[in-house]
């Protein structure tokens, strides 16, 4: 079957940071049958292949990739009622806050807190997309995939997707050996926003007045109104004229950690500390930390520069593009990990995904 294909396509533009060579081979797939087909292409002249979404969580390597960018682009969205629920199927090429944004206008409630957030559909099961008190895991029915190795499409139901923080079995035991095409959510129709987030609770009980809005469409506006403003006075919405949104957002996770590691590092605080509680977090039987109070505690700033790369003037996490190149990047990021490691004995997990 023929496919669209193109050589020597710079990445750099294709990315929220803006960095990267260009890809021997890349191709922009708008049907399954097109990556089945591009993945055939690659077998036969024995490329490695990479699959590419909405660049807003990957770094190419100033070299380039010497294979094949698959960029996935299926795309549509398809409704089923479910009673007082909606069954809502997006194909994975869809933009995730389109998504968003078309099932508030229909009064589905579920995924309001997760609004802003760049990047595709296709990508959200893959690290358990979360923020503001939400998790796409709490909405997901079922992911179908698209298996690498036979090109057999399954459906796998969420239970079987091992979802976990920032996480999930296509990320873990199981990455790289599926692509997915579709999936499926389940949102309550007219249904109140969740709000669980003490940053967001608290100016939607200034800002908004919830309790006289009626329940769906009315009431899920503005919560997303309020979650696009706090994203936006972070740098955490693409905007062109935003220096410091030229990033893949939170570069680092927040650690989870055992309590006695968790004891031991707020004693080693209150020896050479200012004071200042440890931020943390129950998480089952451990402990989250702010991976952004450490960064900020551990000597490096906002605003910090180095090379052609920095810290965001407005999120301790994001590592942003200064003019520089990847290199610059991942010097910038190395140089983070060890002052937290060096202070606090944590060894922060990178979230973003570095190619090449």
């Amino acid at each position: 079957m023929q496919f669209p294909l193109q050589k020597s396509i710079p990445l750099a533009p294709l990315t929220t940071i803006g960095l990267g060579g260009a890809a021997e081979f890349f191709s922009e797939c708008e049907t399954v049958e097109h990556v089945c087909a591009g993945l055939e292409f690659s077998k036969r002249e024995r490329l490695s292949v990479q699959i590419f979404g909405g660049g807003s969580n990957v770094i190419f390597s100033d070299a380039g990739f010497p294979g094949l960018v698959v960029k996935i682009a299926v795309r549509g969205i398809h409704f089923e009622h479910d009673g007082e629920w909606m069954i809502v199927r997006a194909a994975a090429g869809e933009v995730w806050d389109h998504l968003v944004h078309v099932c508030i206008e229909k009064g589905l409630a579920g995924i309001e807190c997760l609004s802003g957030i760049p990047g595709l559909v296709g990508g959200t099961p893959i690290q358990n997309v979360g923020a503001y008190g939400q998790e796409v895991k709490d909405t997901i029915v079922e992911v179908r995939v698209l298996e690498r190795e036979t090109l057999r499409e399954k459906i796998l139901k969420n239970a079987e997707c091992g979802f976990s923080y920032r996480a999930s079995r296509f990320k873990t035991q199981d990455s790289g050996k599926f692509i997915v095409t579709e999936v499926s959510f389940r949102l309550k129709k007219e249904g109140r926003p969740t709000v669980r987030y003490p940053e967001v609770k608290k100016i939607v009980e200034t800002a908004v007045p919830l309790s006289s809005l009626a329940d769906g469409r009315a009431s899920l506006e503005a919560v997303r109104s309020v979650v696009l403003s706090l994203r936006k006075k972070k740098s955490m919405l693409i905007d062109p004229n935003d220096p410091n949104s030229k990033s893949v957002g939170s570069f680092f996770l927040n650690p989870v950690i055992e309590q006695k590691q968790f004891s031991i590092m707020s004693e080693r605080w209150k020896k050479i500390g200012d004071g200042s509680e440890v931020p943390a977090f129950p998480s089952e039987d451990k402990v989250k930390l702010s991976a952004a109070w450490l960064v900020e505690h551990s000597g490096l700033t906002k605003g910090y520069r180095k090379g052609g790369a920095g810290i965001s003037s407005n999120h301790s996490l994001a590592i942003i593009n200064c003019g520089g190149t990847t290199r610059d990047v991942l010097a910038l990021a190395s140089e983070i990990e060890e002052r937290v490691f060096g202070k606090f004995g944590i060894r922060l997990v990178r979230e973003a995904v570095v190619v090449g």
